[in-house]
């Protein structure tokens, strides 16, 4: 019998494994201690070319570790990792031409030269075609809304214009998979849907590979269909994110808005009264989505009292993690 064929890997990790060794003083003099401090431990996964996934984790998970071997920075202590079919420290410099990277806190660009610079010069370091460099930049610029600011010293950027000229610099020489860092840290609302829907956009034209880390779950819930999730080295969650919250029981919410001042409707069957506001006209009843429905529980609630109006609040996906790393300590 024939093996399935398995969508071609754009990363392939393998037991993936990265450990430091720490020295510290012991209290004598000339003497210190030496300590193996486990970042990534034998973490094994695989990235479809194509796809968005999502890479969470609390600080020190081992997010930036994972993404310093996958892109060759740093030097894997055990396991195996290929990155577009190369090894990302043997074949650093040919990965470089294929992958982009987004750091939010460190920049690409050239701090005191016109943005219009820093994309000439990114251009001639990637070796395009100088058509090519030209079309592909004039896209970005006016997909990213950039024609205002390509004249001004990237210091002088705001954030927002920043991490935009950041994300084009990154998709300038059109890579296959674009690893992205905390892309919209510091960015107000405007700002990060801006991005997102570019970023969406430029997945869909030309299959691009998303993998992103992000402490903003708006980022992961509006460009990612898979997740994983990274504690203290480990995956402990590789699959969607409607089942990321179906793996610790996460609640839905049903907010109602009641036609008149109403008590507390705290014995609705199959839902739990997380609060009321305004007399009782507005309350918040959580409910087990595998167990129950949201219409069942709002035709409990008509049955009692007129409803004017609703809406239903997702599970907050910080709490889902919370409560990922809880079940794993």
């Amino acid at each position: 019998m024939s093996k399935p064929v398995l969508p071609e890997a754009i990363i392939e990790a393998d037991e993936l494994t990265r450990q430091f060794t720490l020295y510290r003083k012991n209290g004598k003099r000339w003497r210190r201690s030496r300590e193996v401090l486990t970042a990534v431990d034998r973490m094994s996964f695989r990235i479809e070319r194509g796809s968005a996934v999502g890479y969470i984790g609390a600080n020190g998970a081992g997010k930036s570790t994972t993404i310093k071997m996958l892109t060759g920075i740093l030097v894997p202590t055990g396991g195996n990792v290929r990155t577009c079919g190369l090894e990302p420290v043997r074949q650093r410099r040919e990965l470089a031409g294929r992958i982009g990277v987004v750091f939010g806190q460190r920049s690409q660009l050239w701090w005191d030269l016109p943005l219009r610079e820093s994309f000439s010069i990114l251009a001639a370091i990637h070796r395009l075609e100088p058509g090519a460099a030209r079309a592909r930049t004039q896209a970005l610029i006016g997909q990213l809304e950039m024609a205002d600011t390509l004249n001004t010293p990237v210091r002088q950027l705001s954030l927002g214009q920043r991490m935009r000229a950041e994300v084009a610099a990154a998709l300038l020489h059109s890579p296959e998979l674009v690893i992205l860092d905390e892309p919209t840290i510091g960015l107000d609302v405007l700002s990060k849907q801006r991005l997102r829907e570019f970023l969406r956009a430029e997945r869909a034209e030309h299959g691009t590979t998303l993998l992103l880390t992000t402490h903003d779950m708006g980022d992961i819930e509006r460009l990612c269909e898979r997740v994983l999730v990274v504690d203290r080295g480990r995956l402990v969650y590789d699959g969607s994110l409607t089942g990321l919250g179906k793996t610790v029981g996460a609640r839905r919410v049903l907010v109602v808005d009641l036609a008149e001042p109403t008590r507390d409707l705290d014995d609705i069957p199959g839902a739990s009264l997380l609060g009321s506001e305004g007399e009782g006209m507005r309350q918040r009843l959580a409910f087990d989505p595998e167990k129950f429905t949201a219409a069942q529980l709002l035709a409990s609630v008509a049955a009692r009292t007129e409803v004017r109006d609703l809406s239903i609040e997702e599970p907050d996906i910080e709490d889902v993690v919370r409560r990922i790393y809880e079940s794993t300590r």
